[in-house]
């Protein structure tokens, strides 16, 4: 481990437990991604406005928290036994 990634990993503990898990998220769909496609700019705004239409409307699929953030912790457990 880089000395600089050492005191990322540092850095990072001093987050709060939600902080901690959207940084998680975040990393593992950059690996999981593979940097083929992310939307950008004018494609990504209007992806937002779609998901916060949905949200207004009562169309869009609402997951609780709590359970979100157990499937988190699950797949990041199922990932390091990997």
């Amino acid at each position: 481990m880089t000395p600089k990634l050492s005191e990322y990993i540092e850095a990072g503990k001093q987050l709060t437990v939600d902080e901690r898990l959207e940084v998680a998220h975040q990393l593992l769909l950059s690996v999981q991604d593979g940097g083929e496609h992310k939307p950008a700019g004018a494609e990504w705004e209007a992806e937002l406005l779609q998901r916060a239409q949905e949200a207004l409307d009562g169309t869009a699929v609402l997951h609780d928290v709590d359970e979100s953030h157990a499937r988190i912790r699950e797949e990041l457990a199922a990932m390091r036994r990997k």
